[in-house]
């Protein structure tokens, strides 16, 4: 039988990774899941989106020593 809409609970990495689990988070939330996404307070890619809830957590460095090392 098909499987019912339930609630999912996402941890995410940046990049690549998130761009591809954002369109299956999409396709989830229209067929009626609950979504939350747990991040770093520093993230580059996640975003908030009506399809989830994002929840975030501090981390020791801030999001523009992670963009100076990604460079």
């Amino acid at each position: 039988s098909p499987a019912t809409a339930g609630k999912l609970l996402v941890i995410p990495m940046e990049g690549s990774h998130w761009l591809s689990m954002r369109k299956v988070l999409v396709e989830l939330s229209k067929r009626g899941h609950e979504i939350v996404v747990i991040a770093p307070d520093n993230k580059l890619l996640i975003d908030s989106s009506d399809i989830y809830e994002l929840k975030t957590y501090p981390v020791p460095f801030t999001k523009k020593d992670m963009e100076e090392y990604i460079r």
